[in-house]
């Protein structure tokens, strides 16, 4: 069963057929540049079957991101990510348009690390993060990573691995 997480404003819970439509137009946009995107309808719906898959596979994934009281609206997806061709677990994110410039990537950011270190006793968190995506690079600074290298991924490219502060320094 995948958990649902709450804060004061967002809703992380788990992904449904009903967020189809707002992954598929994330996923068909330019904006899915960093993400492997632009994709078609049919890449989008193998997207959504992996989402929910790796919680079964891996006993975590990715939360689909909602403002509280409005469940349904898809904003986002955060949530710890570990595809065989990653080097280690990560803390993902992606925020569809309507969910960008309110902090909510943060928030849920937040909320998923506190998961990874709290519930799956996770001792280090990264992200990856394509070093022309700046906004992805003005959160993991936000959220306090710090730049520790790179790896090639066969589909990505060049990533940058940002690591987040450990247990000790977020949970103090």
């Amino acid at each position: 069963m995948i958990p649902t997480l709450l804060s004061e404003r967002l809703t992380l819970r788990a992904p449904s057929l009903g967020d189809f439509e707002a992954i598929a137009a994330f996923r068909a946009s330019d904006r899915a540049a960093f993400v492997g995107g632009p994709s078609t309808e049919a890449q989008s719906w193998q997207y959504l079957a992996a989402m929910i898959g790796h919680w079964h596979l891996r006993g975590y994934g990715r939360w689909i991101v909602a403002e509280t009281g409005n469940e349904d609206v898809a904003l986002g997806i955060v949530g710890p990510l570990c595809p065989v061709d990653w080097p280690e677990p990560e803390i993902a994110w992606t925020m569809f348009e309507a969910g960008e410039g309110e902090g909510y990537a943060y928030e849920a950011t937040l909320l998923a690390r506190d998961f990874a270190y709290q519930t799956l006793d996770w001792t280090t968190a990264a992200s990856f993060v394509n070093a022309a995506n700046s906004r992805s690079i003005a959160l993991a600074e936000k959220l306090g990573c710090h730049r520790e290298g790179s790896f090639e991924h066969g589909v990505f490219g060049t990533m940058d691995i940002w690591r987040h502060p450990s247990p000790e320094e977020v949970l103090a």
